[in-house]
């Protein structure tokens, strides 16, 4: 189902692990299932990349989650969440949310009935240590600008206004049709990419919706729009020290 170029990048194809709750639908995306020799389905401390579809009039309700980071993304309609420290936040285009689960946080999600059909990407990444405070993040993000990528969140101790508990950098790009740049890289890190909507070339390779690439190590990756795209990088430090014991991602 992978497999490499000379440049070191496994392709995978649209994910066929998904849960289908009606109203609710999840589909996982496992980073390190990429990779041919890999025994891990997370790659480094980045666990899962859960699509996830609510209609509107969804809840989801209470529940809890341990000693893993969730990130929310939200291109186009809302997510709103609740918690039982009595946050009440909205989380759209403008916004990105960070739980850091640690010890234990209990949340639920829900999308109203006039609200548009949520389309979003949940985020799982290990933190580097069991049992950390209980964290909650929502800030908001820059616009974006055309063909240029975007940092989302960083490592904790970066300068990112978000963060996350191990090494992870997330970067989103929305990219014209026709348009080409570079991957973001970091020398001894490897990048994972998801083609969230349209399609790329990379390395001669098609790319198309629900996708995705891992590249390892290696000279610079271009990425050409063959159709107006968004894509979502993460550079992920494989050597980072990770814990396993997260609700979803493990």
């Amino acid at each position: 189902m992978s497999h490499s170029t000379s440049k070191d990048l496994y392709k995978a194809p649209r994910t066929d692990i998904s849960q289908n709750q009606g109203k609710f639908r999840i589909h996982f995306n496992f980073p390190g299932r990429n990779h041919p020799t890999h025994d891990d389905h997370g790659y480094g401390p980045l666990s899962a990349v859960v699509e996830s579809f609510m209609d509107p009039g969804t809840l989801i309700r209470m529940h809890p989650h341990q000693n893993e980071e969730i990130i929310s993304w939200v291109p186009t309609g809302v997510m709103r969440h609740d918690d039982r420290d009595g946050n009440k936040l909205v989380t759209d285009q403008d916004h990105l949310m960070i739980m850091g689960a640690g010890s234990g946080f209990w949340h639920a999600e829900e999308t109203l009935q006039d609200d548009p059909p949520l389309r979003m990407l949940q985020i799982f990444v290990r933190p580097h240590s069991l049992g950390l405070p209980p964290t909650i993040q929502h800030e908001e993000i820059p616009d974006p600008t055309p063909n240029e990528w975007r940092t989302l969140f960083g490592p904790e101790g970066t300068d990112n206004a978000l963060t996350v508990r191990n090494d992870v950098f997330l970067h989103d790009i929305h990219l014209a049709d026709g348009a080409s740049v570079a991957l973001p890289t970091q020398p001894d890190w490897d990048t994972y990419f998801y083609v969230f909507e349209g399609s790329i070339e990379a390395d001669s390779r098609s790319f198309n919706e629900a996708e995705s690439g891992l590249y390892v190590g290696g000279d610079e990756l271009r990425l050409t729009a063959t159709a107006d795209s968004i894509v979502v990088a993460f550079v992920i430090n494989p050597a980072a020290p990770i814990t396993k014991q997260g609700t979803i991602g493990r």
